[in-house]
């Protein structure tokens, strides 16, 4: 069994197949999918996700750092107002991205603090989405770090001295298709990192691996990341998957 621990199954770009898309990841042996949130105009469809497929689809919540703008604090209390009302198995994916913009870098950085703080509180892990931003990031899990805080740095695209720091704050290393392109650089060193601090994502429909880069992404391309950290690691293809699925159980307590 292999576990995306990070696929936008509710996007918009799959709403034509996205039942084509479920059964191929199945055949695959992709069976369990975690959701991360982006803000509350994906939430219903989310939900609507969730229903279709209870036994695969685990829910996160939380405000994406792309979507704080003026307004992020009703964001805010809306992502609050769902962790107290249900069962979510993460808060993310939640950070810090200075890629696009940097106007509002310190509503992300305040946002990012809270959820934190939040999923401490709830007993959570998080799903860090990290771009153009490593220390920053590293700052405010300095500030948070202890045995409550723990979780997934998702779409991890560092070298290996942030890898080292990133599991010292009690993260899982995030790999998908970046392990795959010949300038991800992180095949490189992926080897020197134990097993143990790596759980597999898609980022589906983004981040699609070689030979499929820049086209739609999809949870059962999940197999060409297992293939490649076949070669990384020496390992089978069934102890990979098995690995990184009870390393995903470890964070995500299912």
């Amino acid at each position: 069994m292999i576990t995306d621990t990070h696929t936008h199954l509710y996007s918009e770009q799959f709403d034509q197949d996205r039942g084509v898309i479920m059964q191929r990841a199945f055949d695959v042996g992709v069976n369990r999918f975690f959701i991360p949130a982006i803000d509350s105009s994906y939430t219903q469809r989310m939900l609507d996700l969730e229903e279709r497929y209870p036994e695969h689809v685990f829910l996160m919540m939380g405000l994406h750092p792309t979507s704080v703008q003026t307004n992020y604090k009703e964001e805010l209390k809306l992502v609050r107002e769902w962790i107290d009302k249900r069962n979510f198995y993460a808060i993310g994916e939640i950070g810090i991205d200075l890629y696009w913009d940097q106007t509002f870098l310190e509503q992300q950085q305040d946002a990012f603090r809270t959820q934190i703080q939040w999923a401490k509180e709830k007993k959570l892990p998080i799903a860090i989405h990290c771009r153009d931003a490593f220390d920053e990031i590293f700052e405010i899990l300095e500030e948070e770090k202890g045995d409550d805080l723990r979780g997934i740095f998702h779409c991890f695209t560092g070298n290996i001295e942030q890898a080292h720091q990133a599991i010292s704050y009690n993260m899982k290393l995030g790999i998908g298709g970046v392990v795959t392109f010949k300038n991800g650089k992180i095949d490189k060193f992926l080897n020197q990192i134990d097993l143990k601090h790596i759980v597999l994502e898609t980022d589906s429909p983004y981040l699609a691996p070689t030979p499929y880069r820049g086209k739609r992404n999809e949870s059962s391309y999940l197999s060409m990341i297992v293939d490649k950290l076949v070669d990384i690691y020496d390992l089978s293809f069934e102890e990979i998957a098995e690995i990184t699925t009870q390393n995903s159980k470890e964070v995500f307590g299912i």
